[in-house]
């Protein structure tokens, strides 16, 4: 028999499980509420892991999402360090690593993503460091304070903001990517240049255009086409792999790896929702489904999905974006992500820019330093489906 009857169940104790949950008791819901988390801590913020906490900046305290207030006027059960094992969607009972049988109204998929690791021989080693976690940035932090050199495996967001940080604490530091210029598949060549000028500038090597062939013994990073790269620690930044299983053994619809929801974060299965890096979720204002891993956008999903589950008619309609900070230079990035065949590059004073991305001739993002009024802009031409602007 469960042992929690009604209610809503929150699965994922990241940004889209503590915003379902504010969402939902801001909606007036009462009942039982239990967040179940794999974290050893409450709710953090995780964008400043690769930045001001590995830089040690900040401390682990500093980052907490709420504090002890929210969580008593909350009225919600948290499970620390325990794993959601089980989903019975017809029955409305989620089991736990405990097994503990929750009982549910509603529940919410909140369980976000794991870093990849690297599919090479050695990706896998323990010596090659990951970071997603809270504990994962320890261990990352630990190993910068005994280390002389590093190498960061990717040029994404992660890897690009640890490379600088690990720089700025005075390691040498070699970023290996694949692409021709950091982040060019996502943002285009001439925002690549832009980045990889920034991190040439605080002192990060770049080797750029390099496949890796393997890892020995988590030092030593062989490439197929050069000679291979030898780091105190080796970070790996391969992207995030959606942690889907859960639904997907449940019998929930999902697509490429992801849960399939609808704009109010609703999935196939009656009383059950999924939010953040997991869902596959339709927005309204585009029309479509978009794959969105921001921090922003699940926040925006746990709030639809808590709203939601408390009998509101929320819907996910904006648009995504993101900012990164990369060596104290930051961008800010507002587009719907799954593509672009123009990308406009317009230069400011003092090193500003925008970037401007169309597909067929409409706006479908911009991508801004220290140019805050084409931010807004961009925001408003990509509601709308403007025309692309001029450079």
């Amino acid at each position: 028999m469960a042992q929690q009857t009604k209610g809503l169940v929150i699965v994922g104790g990241g940004p889209a499980g503590l915003s379902a949950l504010r969402a939902y008791r801001e909606a007036g819901a009462g009942g039982p509420v239990c967040m179940v988390s794999e974290d050893s801590v409450l709710p953090y913020e995780r964008p400043p892991l690769s930045k001001e906490f590995l830089r040690g900046e900040v401390a682990a305290g500093a980052i907490a999402m709420q504090d002890a207030e929210f969580w008593r006027s909350a009225d919600a059960s948290v499970r620390l360090l325990t794993r959601a094992v089980a989903l019975d969607a017809a029955a409305r009972v989620v089991t736990l690593s405990t097994g503990e049988r929750l009982g549910f109204d509603a529940c919410v998929l909140a369980t976000g993503a794991a870093p990849a690791r690297l599919p090479v021989p050695g990706g896998g080693h323990p010596a090659v460091l990951r970071l997603r976690s809270l504990v994962q940035a320890h261990a990352l932090r630990q190993a910068a304070d005994r280390a002389d050199t590093a190498v960061v495996v990717g040029s994404g967001f992660i890897g690009c903001e640890a490379a600088a940080s690990l720089a700025a604490r005075g390691l040498q530091v070699t970023l290996v990517t694949q692409e021709r210029l950091p982040q060019q598949e996502r943002l285009g060549a001439a925002a690549g240049r832009r980045i990889a000028g920034w991190l040439r500038d605080s002192d990060v090597e770049l080797v750029v255009g390099a496949r890796v062939e393997r890892i020995v013994a988590g030092h030593r990073v062989e490439l197929a086409d050069g000679p291979a790269v030898t780091g105190d620690l080796v970070l790996a930044a391969a992207g995030v792999t959606p942690r889907a299983g859960l639904a997907d053994t449940a019998g929930l619809d999902v697509r490429a790896g992801r849960v399939v929801v609808d704009a109010h974060m609703r999935t196939s299965a009656p009383g059950v929702l999924a939010a953040g890096d997991v869902a596959l979720a339709h927005n309204a204002t585009a029309g479509r489904a978009l794959v969105v891993e921001h921090w922003g956008e699940a926040l925006a999903m746990g709030v639809v999905a808590g709203g939601t589950a408390a009998g509101s008619d929320e819907a996910w309609a904006e648009v995504p974006g993101f900012w990164s900070d990369i060596g104290g230079r930051v961008l800010k990035y507002v587009a719907w992500g799954d593509g672009f065949d123009d990308a406009r590059l317009v230069g400011h004073d003092a090193g500003a820019f925008t970037v401007w991305y169309g597909r067929r001739g409409v706006t479908v993002g911009a991508l801004t330093h220290e140019a805050d009024d084409d931010y807004a802009r961009g925001r408003e031409l990509v509601e709308a489906a403007a025309p692309l602007p001029d450079p």
